[in-house]
């Protein structure tokens, strides 16, 4: 009965927001971006954002999952989406104790003391300083009772997402279908704080050369899957201007280094924090990087993060083809895509966004040709990518705070340099263009009965030594159609099939000029 009486009050507070979707969505779609009435988008946005807050921990969470979906909203819906940061008043500290001593013990036994006022409270979680033989320590604990809350809810939204779809088009219907899934593998993930405390050891060791980047240490015998206890590390909000302008610290460079911690996790590891809004990222007073919380992290494998350095490489360089090449490998298309049409939109999208000055992308640019590019043709996000996505806007948003001078593509290309990731890259690019000739090759040779013929035609003609006007054309087609087979068949080799064709064409003329 509880279920039933939740379910009718998320939907009265739900379809509206969807409607509105449904309806900014179309335009979005179909008209140019100066068409736009962009603060309406964002109002309706903020009403979403609003609609979500009021209907607790796990509407929150998927608020901050949607605003990763490039492939689902319009960008306004990202940019407010991308504000929600989790924050919630906390549980009275007698109903987080128990919790706390059921992990580990008694309290006055494990800890010097614990501050019963909570220093922030998130949706699922909540925080506390305390102390350990001496030492200040920031102690995570689960929301009381939120298992139950979060399995309620989750079987609430799979209750209603049908309903849902049937407002939406069939590309966002495929979509949030995927979307779903990975959301709640996600929300479960983040309630296990023995995985965010490997996540957090993974991201520090992998950026321990990095010394413009601190980490806090795990206390392991201080942390189980209810309760995270950690280095306490204070510092100054990442966005905090005028404190930071107090203290001297280079926004400028305080932007570029932000870039390069999370864009170095991305593209060299193989796990990167996701959620670096900034109540998780703190600046010391000589401008080093505090990062806190590793909830929400992207896993990316080797050949994942070569196909996105592909793609980087592939926009940079204002290859529409090569982008469309990328994204089939990283399989950010869903079945019965038009190649052709979304090639086509990439062109148009990347002239757009290079004009005269390709080095000069920004991050806003960046972003837009992703979101207008993903809602025109049917794009949908891998998990990974879409935390991605979501850590670079929410990047971006910090970048927009400190409003400095700041080059997102030549950040980029430095740290692709620096780690020496461009010249696989390539090397990448040159072994698919080599699979994809060997498969021509292939393709062109399985013609079988038409080449055997044609080449028992060419042997008589040799012996004979007679022209055949037949045989030529014959020859002459062949040429062509082999050519064509091959230029077909993969884009990567236009330049060399184009030149071997054309010499067939070549050897025919001249064999019969000769005889």
């Amino acid at each position: 009965m509880m279920t039933i009486v939740r379910t009718i009050q998320v939907l009265v507070k739900l379809l509206p927001s969807v409607f509105a979707l449904r309806r900014d969505r179309k335009k979005w779609i179909n008209q140019e971006g100066n068409e736009i009435d962009l603060e309406k988008f964002r109002k309706n946005a903020r009403k979403v954002l609003d609609t979500f807050l009021t209907l607790g921990p796990v509407y929150i969470k998927l608020g901050q999952w949607l605003s990763s979906r490039a492939d689902i909203l319009p960008q306004p819906y990202l940019e407010e989406l991308a504000k929600l940061q989790d924050s919630v008043p906390a549980a009275p500290f007698d109903q987080v104790k128990p919790i706390i001593e059921k992990d580990l013990g008694p309290i006055n036994e494990k800890f010097d003391e614990i501050n019963p006022e909570s220093i922030s409270g998130a949706s699922l979680g909540q925080v506390y300083l305390g102390s350990i033989s001496g030492q200040q320590v920031a102690i995570k604990v689960k929301r009381p009772g939120i298992e139950k809350v979060v399995a309620k809810d989750l079987k609430v939204l799979k209750k209603i997402l049908p309903l849902a779809l049937r407002f939406v088009d069939p590309n966002l219907r495929y979509s949030a279908e995927a979307m779903l899934s990975q959301f709640i593998e996600s929300i479960h993930e983040e309630m296990d704080y023995t995985i965010e405390s490997e996540n957090l050891k993974k991201i520090k060791k992998d950026m321990e050369t990095n010394h413009k980047v601190i980490i806090p240490t795990v206390f392991d015998d201080f942390s189980s899957k209810n309760v995270l206890t950690m280095e306490y590390l204070p510092g100054i909000k990442v966005t905090n201007v005028r404190a930071l302008n107090e203290k001297g610290i280079d926004r400028e460079q305080l932007v570029i280094e932000v870039h390069k911690v999370f864009f170095t996790m991305l593209l060299k590891y193989s796990v990167f924090h996701a959620d670096p809004h900034p109540g998780n990222i703190s600046v010391t007073n000589d401008g080093k990087l505090i990062l806190y919380d590793f909830g929400m992290v992207g896993r990316i494998n080797n050949e994942t993060r070569l196909k996105l350095i592909r793609l980087y490489l592939a926009l940079v360089e204002k290859n529409p083809s090569r982008v469309v090449n990328a994204m089939i490998d990283l399989r950010m298309l869903t079945p019965g895509y038009n190649r052709m049409v979304i090639e086509k939109g990439i062109e148009l999208s990347i002239r757009a966004m290079h004009g005269n000055k390709p080095d000069e992308m920004e991050v806003q640019s960046l972003m837009e040709l992703a979101n207008q590019t993903m809602s025109k043709f049917p794009f949908v996000l891998p998990k990974n990518l879409a935390l991605y996505m979501r850590m670079a806007s929410i990047i971006e948003g910090i970048y927009k705070t400190h409003d400095v001078d700041f080059k997102f593509v030549k950040v980029l290309k430095k740290i692709l340099e620096e780690e020496n990731l461009i010249p696989r890259a390539y090397v990448e690019e040159l072994k698919i263009s080599f699979d994809n000739f060997s498969k021509s090759i292939e393709t062109a040779l399985r013609l079988g009965p038409e080449m055997k013929e044609l080449m028992t035609e060419v042997q008589i003609f040799m012996k004979k030594r007679k022209p055949m006007v037949l045989v030529s054309g014959s020859i002459f087609a062949s040429a062509i159609f082999l050519g064509s087979a091959f230029l077909f068949q993969s884009n990567e080799s236009l330049g060399i099939l184009g030149m071997i064709s054309s010499g067939l064409i070549m050897i025919v003329s001249g064999f019969f000029r000769r005889y």
